[in-house]
């Protein structure tokens, strides 16, 4: 494209697409007199249309993809691969993150590398993001493909952000839309029954008292909220009984999103944590729960008594369900799940309960 006019022959019928130069780094395609872009960086070339058939229009493109080129970086780290990127973005973001979120991060990293095997960073173009969504959406959930779209973003903008990439080549791919799954609570007659069938184990007084703990935790979080890892580090420090308020701290982990917050306690969990506290006369350094996890128990429970297989979290949305129809507004409901979003994922989660209450509490107005 030195001279003034570049031909060059695109089809079997050897048709020619003819380009006339009209300033430097600036041609004019003579088919439709739309205007392209020639600009170099190292020894990579750039060829970009500009989308527009007004000169003025051009040039200002053609400025801002100067600026784009003029930034990118001239070392051989433009030729490192996906992996090697990815790599350094997970070594330079890892300290903000909790455990579970490297572990999610490096999973959809894995899944996302044969997609760019043996292309350089620079080199990665649409059509092989493309080649990732053919391959894996129809394998997939959305909330995984989102996750590993996701990644995939964060890691190209990384690269652009350090002149290795001129763009994000995954800036138009479309996630598929996520569908909330139809949520099943248990329900306050579930809820006691399984407590019950818990603490009575098998009947025998050795295998009541081993099932106890696992009673008192299922209890503990369905009139607290709190999710398990926050559930099972409660202290009796976080508790304070004047009050009438717990503090969830989260333990060394922290909670989901770092910050502490404070559930008031209901009359059902200030029972709990008084029979627990009068039993045991536990420091303030101890742990309110001495088990981690009341999986094996509850599952037996649910078996026995037909129910569906409910996880610990299911009685997180028993707490917020149960708050909901007893008249508490979503946003509080919010904030004492942790929720930072003001109330829109409970919205999301919980609306249809709100609009249940809607019609019910209509009832009471009287004109």
């Amino acid at each position: 494209m030195q001279t003034n006019a570049l031909a060059r022959e695109t089809t079997a019928d050897a048709r020619k697409v003819v380009f006339h130069r009209v300033a430097e780094n600036l041609y004019r395609l003579e088919q439709t007199s739309g205007y392209y872009a020639l600009l170099k960086r190292g020894d990579k070339q750039f060829r970009r249309s500009l989308k527009t058939k007004d000169r003025k229009l051009a040039d200002r493109r053609l400025a801002e993809l100067r600026e784009q080129v003029g930034s990118l970086a001239i070392s051989d780290d433009a030729r490192l691969s996906f992996g090697d990127i990815a790599q350094r973005w997970m070594d330079a973001t890892s300290h903000t993150l909790k455990a579970s979120s490297i572990t999610r991060r490096n999973t959809c990293l894995k899944n996302l590398a044969p997609f760019f095997a043996g292309v350089s960073i620079r080199n990665v173009q649409p059509q092989h993001c493309e080649r990732w969504v053919k391959g894996r959406a129809s394998q997939i959930a959305p909330q995984t493909m989102a996750h590993e779209l996701n990644a995939m973003r964060a890691v190209f903008d990384y690269a652009v952000e350090h002149g290795l990439m001129l763009s994000n080549p995954a800036k138009k791919i479309k996630r598929r839309k996520v569908v909330q799954s139809a949520m099943v609570v248990p329900t306050r007659e579930q809820f006691r029954q399984i407590v019950d069938a818990i603490r009575a184990s098998d009947g025998r007084e050795d295998s009541q008292r081993k099932a106890a703990p696992g009673a008192d935790l299922v209890e503990l979080l369905a009139y607290s909220g709190c999710r398990i890892h926050e559930a099972v580090t409660l202290t009796w420090a976080d508790v304070d009984f004047v009050k009438g308020a717990v503090t969830v701290t989260g333990g060394e982990r922290g909670t989901k999103n770092h910050e502490n917050r404070t559930i008031p306690m209901t009359d059902a969990l200030r029972g709990v944590l008084q029979r627990l506290r009068d039993a045991g006369q536990p420091k303030p350094t101890d742990r309110i729960s001495p088990i981690d996890s009341a999986k094996k128990c509850l599952g037996t429970a649910c078996r026995r008594l037909g129910c569906p297989a409910f996880t610990h979290h299911d009685f997180r949305h028993f707490f917020a369900t149960t708050c909901i129809e007893s008249g508490v507004d979503i946003p509080t409901v919010s904030r004492w799940l942790g929720h930072k979003d003001g109330g829109a994922l409970a919205m999301r989660v919980y609306g249809h309960l709100r609009q249940e209450h809607s019609f019910a509490a209509i009832k009471k107005v009287s004109f």
